[in-house]
């Protein structure tokens, strides 16, 4: 994987296909894996460029940030050392955070796909987030229907990737900290297009706030899916179609 460095970090980063970029922005302590259910569904019409967030994988950092604008300047990082000169952001719960932050402050984005993601981090409920942030099948339920964790090889297969994959303890609570301290001021000069996707029965962002989000953004449009606050994983073929069809409408503009 190849690699950003700075003074103070290491990000490594993975990017496959050919096309327009997407970049994946990964949800609060979650891995790379994360995106495994949407990343065949666009590697090859576009390119797809995942990455792990500092002190999250392979991504080391003597300092973990403690605000979403500093993560944001990791994706311009990998960005700018990718070559990317435009890019459409896909951006789950925490990731979809940093999406908004990066189109504030940078000019390389071309729309927004956010997930479970709310305008202001007091809308996160720091329960439901306490629980994502420990290990055992537990940890999964705000985020999966209880048919979904009847699963039990895929279920098996996400802890492992959890293990191998994810946030350690410092980061994980950095994160999340960064993550509820958040707030996007101003939504209204963010006017990319973007598509607001949200778990109708989603415990840890409320399905109001990604409504409140859509509205918010003069070019928004939200779409419920079926599921909690992973709900683009247990419903991933509904999601990929919306997303597809979104990305291949912005590239026709």
């Amino acid at each position: 994987m190849p690699v950003v460095s700075t003074e103070e970090c290491s990000l490594h980063y993975e990017a496959r296909g050919s096309g327009p970029t997407v970049v994946f922005l990964n949800d609060v302590g979650y891995g790379a894996w994360l995106w495994g259910w949407q990343h065949p569904a666009l590697c090859g019409p576009f390119e797809t460029l995942v990455f792990d967030p500092r002190g999250t994988g392979q991504s080391v950092a003597d300092e973990i940030a403690s605000t979403v604008d500093v993560f944001a300047g990791d994706v311009e990082r990998v960005l700018s050392a990718h070559s990317v000169r435009r890019t459409h952001l896909v951006g789950a719960g925490f990731g979809g955070a940093v999406a908004l932050a990066y189109a504030r402050q940078y000019d390389r984005a071309r729309s927004l796909t956010l997930m479970g993601t709310t305008l202001n981090g007091d809308q996160v409920s720091t329960d439901a987030l306490d629980l994502l942030g420990e290990t055992g099948r537990h940890a999964l339920e705000p985020c999966f229907s209880r048919a979904f964790l009847e699963q039990q090889e895929i279920v098996e297969q996400i802890q492992t990737w959890r293990g191998e994959e994810d946030a350690g303890t410092a980061a994980w609570t950095t994160q999340a900290e960064a993550w509820c301290g958040f707030s996007c001021n101003a939504p209204y000069e963010i006017t990319l297009p973007a598509l607001v996707l949200h778990g109708t029965d989603d415990p840890v962002v409320p399905p109001a706030a990604g409504q409140e989000l859509a509205t918010a953004l003069p070019n928004g449009r939200f779409e419920a899916l079926d599921g909690k606050h992973l709900a683009f994983i247990e419903s991933s073929k509904p999601t990929n179609d919306e997303i597809v069809g979104f990305l291949e409408t912005v590239e026709r503009r």
